[in-house]
């Protein structure tokens, strides 16, 4: 077999906040196919990165008082604890906002322009008069031109359904700052994805057999046959200051790539900088590779059309990409993930739960195949699933016969010849490879759940407990223990690409070296000796997936109350006029809400997130009728109210609409 030579990435996470489970599930399927590979034998280079640019980064930042780049960098920090706790083995995580990521990004659009790929045109977007720059569609809300619907954002209204322009909304404001926007005209860049060519290469791109799903396929085929209104557009590829990203190079203004065009050649920046790292030939590796990624359905649209036409276009060095391996989404019973209804699942909650990573690596991988299908995660089926395979059927064929042979032989093998069992379990290394290189890796499982079951028969059959009570079975009994420990290291080879700590237990407990998929042609053979077996994995206990779903769990929902206990809090809109920081307080800011009828002072502990100059000019909540609380640094006059979380990711300040003016009946 060829030695293959791999760049495989994962989709390039936000970098606006921690990974949720949808993160882990790619994270998971991508890690167990790039473990098979080097099973195999093959060099594969995984690369990872976040997506650190863009308009609502900036504008996270902004809210949270630091620079775009200090928001990032802690973002980037916080990804260690999940990629490590779930043993993802990336060789690499790096980040869009880079060097690397600056030059390639460049390097890539005067190629384009070069091409004649790239050209300019006016077009007109609102502009919010306060923040001083143009609005994308989700910060514009306004009126539906269809049905009316007030607080509607700015592509389509989630009353009726309706889409239209952002222009078209009537009475329209800023969800910045309740500023009315404006019309203004700004010259943008344009990628040329209409032109023929492009089409050409795009047809032909998704037609070669294996680069896609079918369903993806067909789903990028209707966006680039597409007519009238649905016809194949052009692509914007440019932003206007203030903007947090790479600037467009060689033009006598201040304008910025957008975010998606930047965002995928964050693999080729991940590749570049591990390529320095390990003193490698970027160009010439990268010439070498077959290029896998692996993605979420969303975003089929982006690496179908655009990015392959990116690559194409820009020429050699860069290569399209060989696949494009796509998966859907993952929901808990059934629903779409929501913390507030306690159906999401917090993978960092797992971990801190101190609940095994490799019961969900196992699970998830049992649900998946190389469709675009959901899976769904189902609490009852988790611990089912994971007690019996893993507990009950694998790990029990070890549990079961090792004590005999460290008791009785000092732990070595001897076996007879003319089992046919074995060679069973040998040959069925090709079919569980084929499913596994396929990404079909509920089938892989399944397979190796049935030699499982025929293993534990086996156990049954023989009935080494019973032998051992008379020495004259004893050949028989090592001979029977020396084939169930065979057997259990052939389905730890199977099972070591979704296993890999629990792999390296076993194989420390057999005495052998890191296993290869190539070692299944060979077995333990008589005179080798294995370690006094240790329990090896726990079972799902109802109460940990109880504590995961728990809503709210580090903060209780407290005890019902009537309307007429809501009624006795007095809730008022006020402005903040004023933000000042507190001398001599770690978490306190000092604030002077204009309440309608007045002014009031009051001490919030919201510093860690919230910057004084940050705050003036915003509405807040009020609980207006809290009694004045001396404090050393002055009288606090009530409470602002803010929503957090134990586990993070910060303090958020509660704000109406904007339209509320101070004074206001919260109700």
């Amino acid at each position: 077999m060829a030695r293959r030579k791999l760049f495989v990435t994962t989709a390039l996470p936000y970098a606006n906040g921690p990974f949720h489970i949808g993160h882990i599930m790619e994270y998971i399927q991508a890690d167990i196919w790039v473990r098979f590979q080097r099973m195999q034998g093959h060099e594969v280079h995984f690369m990872g990165a976040d997506d650190s640019h863009g308009a609502p980064i900036m504008l996270a930042a902004e809210k949270a008082g630091k620079t775009p780049e200090q928001f990032i960098a802690e973002i980037e920090k916080s990804r260690g604890p999940y990629l490590a706790g779930f043993h993802i083995s990336h060789d690499n995580w790096h980040t869009t906002h880079s060097k690397e990521n600056s030059d390639l990004s460049q390097d890539i659009y005067r190629r384009l322009k070069a091409a004649g790929l790239v050209y300019t045109k006016p077009i007109e977007q609102f502009f919010d008069p306060v923040k001083g720059m143009f609005l994308a569609d989700r910060y514009i809300k306004g009126e539906c031109p269809n049905c009316g619907a007030k607080d509607q954002y700015g592509d389509a209204c989630e009353n009726c359904s309706t889409a239209y322009a952002a222009t078209e909304l009537r009475n329209p404001y800023s969800a910045l700052s309740g500023a009315r926007p404006v019309l203004k005209s700004s010259q943008h860049h344009f990628f040329k994805l209409s032109d023929p060519k492009c089409k050409a290469f795009i047809r032909d791109w998704l037609e070669t057999p294996g680069r896609l799903q079918p369903q993806v396929v067909n789903k990028a085929k209707e966006w680039l046959e597409g007519s009238g209104d649905k016809a194949l557009a052009d692509w914007d590829i440019s932003r206007d200051p203030p903007y947090f990203g790479i600037r467009i190079p060689d033009i006598g203004e201040e304008k910025y790539l957008y975010v998606w065009l930047d965002a995928p050649i964050g693999y080729l920046a991940s590749l570049k900088n591990y390529c320095a790292k390990r003193k490698l030939d970027f160009e010439r590796l990268l010439a070498e590779c077959e290029q896998v990624h692996f993605i979420g359905k969303e975003i089929i649209y982006f690496h179908t059309l655009f990015w392959p036409a990116m690559l194409e276009f820009a020429g050699a060095p860069y290569k399209v990409p060989d696949h494009v391996y796509v998966h859907g989404f993952i929901t808990v019973s059934g629903d779409k993930m929501s913390k507030s209804r306690g159906t999401g699942i917090d993978p960092l909650r797992y971990l801190k739960l101190g609940m095994n990573p490799e019961w969900l690596r196992y699970y998830i991988a049992a649900k998946l195949n190389a469709n675009v299908e959901d899976i769904d995660f189902n609490a009852d089926d988790f611990a089912t699933r994971v007690n019996s395979d893993l507990v009950g059927k694998y790990i029990n064929i070890a549990s079961r016969c090792a004590i005999f042979l460290t008791r009785k032989f000092k732990g070595e093998i001897k076996l007879a010849p003319g089992d046919a069992l074995l060679p069973k379990f040998q040959e069925a290394s090709g079919e569980i490879g084929k499913a596994y290189e396929a990404r079909e890796f509920g089938r892989a499982l399944r397979e190796v759940m049935a030699l499982a079951d025929h293993a534990n028969q086996f156990v049954d059959q023989q009935k080494p407990w019973e032998l051992s009570k008379d020495p004259a079975n004893d050949q028989r009994l090592q001979h029977v223990c020396s084939v169930a420990i065979n057997l259990f290291r052939l389905l730890t080879i199977y099972l070591k690409p979704v296993l890999p700590a629990l792999t390296a237990q076993a194989e420390a407990f057999l005495r052998i070296a890191p296993l290869t998929w190539a070692d299944s042609e060979t077995l333990l053979e008589s005179g080798h000796t294995i370690q006094p077996y240790k329990h090896l994995m726990t079972r799902v206990e109802e109460g940990q997936l109880d504590k995961l779903f728990e809503q709210g769990a580090e903060q209780p929902v407290t005890e019902q109350i009537t309307i007429d206990d809501f009624s006795k809090l007095d809730l008022r809109v006020a402005r903040i006029v004023r933000a000042e920081q507190v001398d001599g307080a770690d978490k306190l800011v000092k604030l002077t809400l204009d309440v309608g009828s007045g002014t009031r002072t009051v001490f919030a502990g919201i510093k860690s997130d919230y910057t004084p100059d940050k705050l003036e000019g915003r509405l807040a909540v009020l609980v207006a009728n809290l009694a004045p609380r001396k404090m050393k640094f002055g009288l606090s006059e009530g409470m602002v109210l803010a929503a957090s979380g134990d586990d993070g990711p910060g303090i958020f300040l509660v704000s109406p609409d904007a339209g509320a003016r101070p004074g206001m009946r919260v109700k």
